[in-house]
């Protein structure tokens, strides 16, 4: 049997139960999920993932801008049919 250690682990006790929900549901412990993830990190040699900061280019920041203007904008047409929108579409 494998020698093992106690490893303790303060979080928010709504992320614990989301994450032992969804681990158990792929039919694993929570340990178990730590386990994977430590391993992984020592064969990537860091985090098993991209950590990054999402930041939006100046073209999405702008086109994210205008959908917020359109979407406030009265005097734009709205549409609550497809059917309609397409026809509309195609005229």
């Amino acid at each position: 049997m494998a020698n093992t250690t106690n490893f303790s682990v303060r979080m928010d006790s709504e992320l614990k139960k989301q994450s032992e929900a969804l681990y158990g549901e792929l039919g694993m412990t929570l340990t178990t999920a730590i386990n994977v993830f430590l391993r992984q990190s020592l064969r990537t040699g860091g985090l098993p993932f991209e950590v990054k900061l999402a930041k939006p280019n100046k073209e999405t920041i702008a086109a994210m801008l205008e959908a917020e203007r359109i979407a406030k904008d009265p005097s734009v047409k709205g549409y609550t049919d497809l059917d309609e929108l397409f026809a509309e579409l195609k005229a």
